[in-house]
């Protein structure tokens, strides 16, 4: 699991720099900034999303979340930062905030429409900017050279350099999968296993070949990590090598071209 929260800290970490912003400013950002974490697509969110605000102006300093922030939640303010973040009026857990970046927890009880959310730094607020919250909205995690953030039954990391084979179990990690059973509350950091709500509307696409149902033993949240979604897989004997995988929650799939190394 460490290896896994190393990956997950570098592609959350910050991206994009920018010049002071003066203190008077409101932060700036659009519908069209606000973006699921893993796959930095715009468009919708669901429930228990990990999701990231790009902009200016969204913090006057550099924080990310550490251990004597986090109880059993995940807090909806950092030491010494002064942001707030609401998505439809309700106040959502931070992961990190920056002048330029913000990560944070879309709340867990949305209901499914358009809102708005809403970034507040030092008293002075953003634009009211609409989302859209489906019940799941899934991304996978990406490593370098667009590589699945996966690794085997034992936690080592699958990448090129230690491929998978047919048969093996794998568990691929995302988020925006959405509620789960039973459900969660806001930035509530899991303790157990959580499957979502309707697992059997989860399909596993290897190639554009759906993996037989009873391949897939596991979709929900990872213990320990808010917002963080894992799909438990025994892969295919038919997988073919380093196939494109897309994963699928009732109509909505996860960001095209991500691939899961497999060698045959």
């Amino acid at each position: 699991m460490l290896i896994i929260i190393a990956l997950l800290a570098t592609a959350l970490a910050s991206i994009v720099t920018g010049a002071e912003t003066p203190k008077s400013s409101a932060p700036v950002y659009s519908s069209a900034s606000i973006v699921n974490a893993a796959s930095n697509a715009s468009g919708a969110l669901a429930p228990n999303t990990i999701a990231t605000i790009y902009g200016q102006g969204l913090s006057y300093v550099t924080r990310a979340v550490g251990p004597a922030d986090v109880g059993d939640r995940l807090p909806t303010a950092l030491p010494g930062a002064g942001v707030r973040v609401t998505v439809c009026g309700i106040l959502s857990p931070l992961y990190y905030v920056s002048p330029t970046q913000i990560n944070f927890l879309v709340p867990a009880l949305l209901a499914s429409g358009d809102c708005t959310a809403q970034v507040v730094n030092s008293g002075v607020a953003g634009p009211a900017s609409v989302v859209s919250i489906l019940p799941a909205a899934p991304a996978l995690f990406v490593q370098e050279g667009g590589w699945a953030v996966a690794t085997f039954a034992d936690g080592s990391l699958v990448a090129p350099d230690r491929p998978s084979r047919p048969g093996d179990v794998v568990v691929l990690y995302s988020t925006g999968l959405g509620q789960t059973s039973p459900p969660m509350s806001d930035g509530l950091i899991p303790k157990a296993a959580a499957p979502i709500e309707r697992p059997a509307d989860a399909a596993v696409l290897l190639a554009g070949e759906a993996a037989p149902a009873g391949n897939v033993f596991y979709v929900g949240l990872t213990p320990g990590y808010g917002g963080l979604y894992q799909v438990n897989l025994i892969l295919p004997d038919s997988v073919g090598e380093n196939p494109e995988v897309i994963l699928s929650i009732g109509g909505q799939s996860s960001q095209p071209g991500v691939r899961l190394s497999v060698r045959r």
